[in-house]
């Protein structure tokens, strides 16, 4: 069985990184470089179509990762990308008030848009600005249902414990 996992969140919260650190493959990027001065402060490159990764679970499940961009003049993509998806992982800098106040209105897209599971990686928890996962969880006014996972990633344990996270509530679903 193959699933589509749609990785997103807001401009910088590590997407392209979260799914390189997991990846058997190399990721296909669609980087390209930054044009605003506030973006460059940030980082010099970003992702415009979509990253895309794989992990072989086992003989019988392979997960497909599709990273979206996070800008949202690109947010055309979340559309796209979304189709046949089983799952979403909303990954939020944690060290970022913006960034955990964009993620609002991409969970609110892809919520009513897939209404497939989802939970939210709060990355960057290794650093020490970083928001622990339950005051993320009530900044974005979420459902006790909805899990907020901390985070690192550029850390394989870490990221894997969030994709399982996730794995097991879509094994749920589809069930």
């Amino acid at each position: 069985m193959n699933l589509k996992i749609i990785v997103t969140g807001p401009f910088a919260a590590g997407k392209t990184q979260f799914i390189k650190t997991i990846s058997e493959i190399d990721v296909v990027e669609t980087e390209k470089v930054v044009s605003s001065s506030n973006e460059k402060a940030v980082k010099d490159h970003t992702t415009v179509a979509m990253d895309f990764g794989r992990i072989t679970i086992d003989e019988n499940l392979v997960l497909y990762l599709f990273g979206t961009p996070g800008q949202s003049r690109f947010d055309f993509m979340w559309d796209i990308l979304s189709e046949g998806a089983l799952g979403v992982v909303v990954l939020v800098d944690s060290t970022s008030g913006e960034s955990i106040k964009e993620a609002r209105k991409i969970i609110d897209f892809f919520y009513t848009k897939l209404n497939v599971p989802y939970i939210v990686a709060a990355n960057k928890q290794d650093l020490p600005k970083a928001w622990p996962p339950e005051f993320i969880k009530t900044s974005l006014d979420l459902d006790d249902s909805v899990k907020v996972v901390p985070c690192v990633a550029t850390d394989k344990e870490s990221v894997k414990k969030v994709i399982l996270e996730l794995l097991e509530l879509v094994i749920k679903y589809i069930s």
